[in-house]
């Protein structure tokens, strides 16, 4: 029986793929910097896989997906993996409410990634809280809503797009779903089915702040409870305010990162071009071979994530040939090189949770976008945060190692290099107020936990 007094419980249910796991987590420990007992349920495989961080704070528990031996993996399609989650997960997500129920703590709110509303279903079921909890920017959101609710007709056969909240969009800015129609059909219509029940959620939150998209927001709020509670990110890259928060504690592979920062830290301030494209994204030999020539023929130090099942697309002997000019690993602590002073510019994919982490740590980008919402994040990233440029791509789909270099340039040492430092740090600086005390994220989750705590 637990002796300590919580001002309530919360059970936040992520999406099991890390990008979303890492969000919820971090809000889980925001939550319990509120003085909630806050559990995290991840599916038997992603418990047993990932094996969750040690903490004296942040509890952690299962639910089964219905392939607890290989997950996602595991099933013959992305629709027979979705339709036995919502199975099996629905009834071991209730047994996880019933096993708390009789407790000091029973489970007064679940917090659920809007991939899964089956889960919003089960906690209406209990008379428990429900709010959504989306990963992705407010503004790709707003996209997703007008689509489900018909005000955005498919395919889209005209241009330019205009939504309210967001800015003056080609068929090329919107999400891939969207401008390459049929594309991967079971993912998008999990992302329109995002919008199936929200309107019965008691709240609807976002990995995102007010001051990044404040149009965004506003016009998203005129038809759901939203508020915008991030940037997720751990405390000690913000506001310092939770103890011994300086990794998010979930990790696909163990990495050693003093590899990687004894590295940067014999390089000049600003000297180094950091890339990585994700846990997901697998480019095509070309266009490996693409980049490996542009840094290759680039003055600039670069550091490179290139995942295993990556590196045979590299060309023969680039990662001997580029001696100490260049450090290409399996994996790294993302935020730890981020803050690093000798990075000069991130080379991404503009998947949100590493756009968000650039934006919160002052680093200017040039955007990649392979799919789904990043091409969205990389129009904001060059024309309304403009932290950064877009590499054009060609007709062949290929981003050629010509305009890489170009891009290289521009960010570090172009015309407008000062002026996106300047944003970059203005972006930082507005992250870090966002979250502080007083902050407007800091005051949605305060209204937030009052919302269920005194209802």
């Amino acid at each position: 029986m637990e002796n300590k007094a919580y001002r309530g419980h919360v059970l936040t249910l992520p999406y099991p793929s890390l990008g979303h796991i890492n969000p919820l987590l971090q809000f889980s420990k925001r939550l319990v910097s509120k003085g909630l007992k806050a559990t995290l349920a991840t599916t038997l495989f992603i418990h047993n896989t990932m094996q969750p961080p040690s903490s004296s704070s942040l509890q952690f528990d299962t639910i089964s997906d219905g392939y607890d031996e290989g997950g996602f993996a595991q099933a013959e399609s992305i629709h027979a993996y979705l339709n036995r989650m919502e199975t099996i997960g629905s009834k071991t997500l209730a047994d996880l409410i019933i096993k708390n129920k009789n407790t000091a703590n029973p489970i007064d709110c679940i917090i659920y990634d809007p991939f899964l509303p089956w889960a919003l279903e089960v906690a209406k079921k209990f008379g428990i809280f429900g709010a959504a909890f989306f990963t992705q920017t407010c503004a790709v959101n707003f996209i997703y809503h007008h689509v489900h609710h018909g005000l955005l007709k498919l395919p889209i056969t005209s241009t330019p797009i205009s939504i309210p909240g967001l800015p003056v969009l080609e068929l090329e800015d919107m999400p891939s779903f969207i401008s390459v129609p049929g594309s991967y059909p079971a993912y998008f219509e999990m992302l329109l089915n995002q919008f199936s029940n929200s309107d019965k959620a008691d709240a609807v939150l976002v990995n995102t702040f007010y001051e990044l998209e404040p149009e965004a927001v506003d016009s998203m709020s005129k038809v759901c409870q939203l508020l915008a509670i991030g940037p997720t990110i751990p405390s000690f890259y913000l506001d310092k305010r939770l103890e011994n928060d300086n990794d998010y504690g979930f990790n696909l592979f163990a990495s050693d990162s003093s590899i990687c920062n004894n590295w940067l830290n014999t390089k000049l301030e600003g000297s180094v071009i950091y890339l990585s494209f994700g846990s997901m994204a697998s480019l095509s030999n070309k266009q490996m071979e693409e980049l490996a020539l542009a840094l290759k023929g680039s003055k600039f130090h670069f550091l490179w994530v290139v995942k295993a099942s990556e590196e045979a697309k590299l060309p023969e002997k680039f990662v001997e040939e580029a001696g100490n000019k260049g450090l290409v690993v399996q994996w790294c602590s993302q935020l730890e090189v981020l803050s690093n002073k000798a990075i000069g510019c991130f080379l991404t994919h503009c998947g949100w949770n590493s756009t968000l982490e650039a934006l919160s740590l002052g680093v200017p980008m040039v955007g990649l976008p392979q799919w789904t919402d990043q091409t969205m994040n990389a129009k904001y990233v060059q024309d309304v945060w403009k932290v950064g440029v877009r590499a054009k791509v060609c007709e062949n789909g290929i981003v050629e190692r010509e305009e890489i270099d170009f891009c290289i340039k521009e960010v570090m040492e172009g015309e407008r290099r000062k002026d996106f430092q300047k944003n970059a740090k203005k972006w930082r600086d507005l992250a870090i107020k966002a979250i502080r005390e007083g902050g407007s994220s800091n005051k949605n989750i305060d209204e937030f936990v009052s919302k269920f705590i005194n209802s």
